[in-house]
């Protein structure tokens, strides 16, 4: 007798479809998170919280994303950084994008130590209580973390140092022209205290203030001293500042705009090439700032005296050292 063919196994699902895994599942593919979630990461409280979440176990299966720092294309379809900032933001293996209290029940499914407050979360009416909750967070919120810019982290950090350094400037002008009762000097100064005005109004327009150096008074007190202790011994002492000054801002302007030629080699974004050529036209009017100030000491024969060039170099040195910390505070 011929055996009996085994019975056919009844299917439970469509073999066409591939059943969808929620954010519970402890695997949906080779390189797939079950879950990825995007946090403001330049906000002290929420980076605490998630610094918290990773440390869990079943943190490690999250995928966290620092939309403060992150490369526009990390976000994903459908999520941009300023709706990342916003709120928080959670994607499940199958695109799902959920935010607020649904994102945050999403992730506390995920960790075991919060299941259960991720399971209650899931309720409708619980998470419409929760969502009030963290609407009255976010509202609060805005008094220590003021929304920041959409540029890259590189980018904004250069338009931060940006922001300062047209601001020290200001203050280096204000001091010479407090101090001076020279009246070439003093014309020399109100000149180019309207160029560096016309460009911090220039950089503020695109850097948002949630994203600007939080030491701008301490940058003002520096400009301030580095314009008036120079005015006190004169105009040749001025113009040797404002060379050396102007030098590195000139070598700072040049590093930016290299930095964007790389980001952008076919020059095909316009907002990347609109910052650029503001921020080249900065560059220029510095560069005019340098010259002149370069014209004036070569009209005077006499040569610099030691501590003349060791205060032109404390400049130059802390104009860089600056730089580095604007970069992150």
């Amino acid at each position: 007798m011929r055996p009996l063919d085994p019975p056919t196994p009844t299917p439970t699902h469509d073999p066409g479809v591939r059943p969808q895994a929620d954010d519970t599942s402890p695997a949906t593919g080779a390189g797939t998170p079950a879950l990825t979630v995007y946090f403001d990461g330049a906000c002290p409280v929420c980076s605490r919280e998630i610094a918290t979440y990773q440390r869990l176990r079943g943190g490690a299966s999250i995928d966290w994303v620092d939309a403060s720092r992150c490369a526009p294309e990390a976000l994903g379809p459908g999520l941009d950084r300023g709706a990342a900032l916003a709120r928080l933001h959670a994607r499940r293996a199958d695109g799902t994008l959920v935010d607020g209290a649904a994102a945050f029940a999403a992730v506390w499914r995920r960790l075991p130590a919060f299941s259960l407050l991720g399971r209650v979360a899931g309720f409708a009416p619980v998470r419409a209580v929760l969502d009030v909750g963290y609407a009255g967070f976010l509202r609060v919120r805005r008094a220590w973390r003021a929304p920041a810019s959409d540029w890259s982290p590189e980018i904004e950090g250069d338009l931060r140092t940006d922001h300062a350094g047209e601001t020290g400037a200001i203050s280096i002008y204000r001091g010479i022209l407090a101090v001076s009762r020279d009246a070439p000097l003093r014309a020399f100064a109100a000149r180019h205290l309207e160029t560096e005005s016309a460009h911090l109004e220039r950089i503020e327009a695109v850097l948002p203030a949630g994203a600007r150096s939080r030491l701008l008074p301490a940058w003002r007190l520096a400009g301030w001293l580095t314009g008036a202790l120079p005015a006190l011994a004169g105009p040749r002492a001025v113009h040797a500042t404002i060379r050396a000054v102007e030098t590195f801002v000139d070598l700072h302007y040049r590093e930016q705009l290299d930095r964007i030629d790389a980001l952008d080699p076919q020059r095909a974004d316009a907002r990347l090439q609109g910052l650029r050529s503001m921020l080249d036209g900065c560059r220029e009017d510095e560069v005019a700032h340098r010259d002149e100030a370069a014209a004036a000491l070569a009209a005077d024969p006499r040569p610099a005296g030691a501590v003349l060039r060791a205060w032109t170099a404390i400049v130059g040195s802390g104009s860089a050292a600056a730089v580095t910390v604007c970069r992150r505070i």
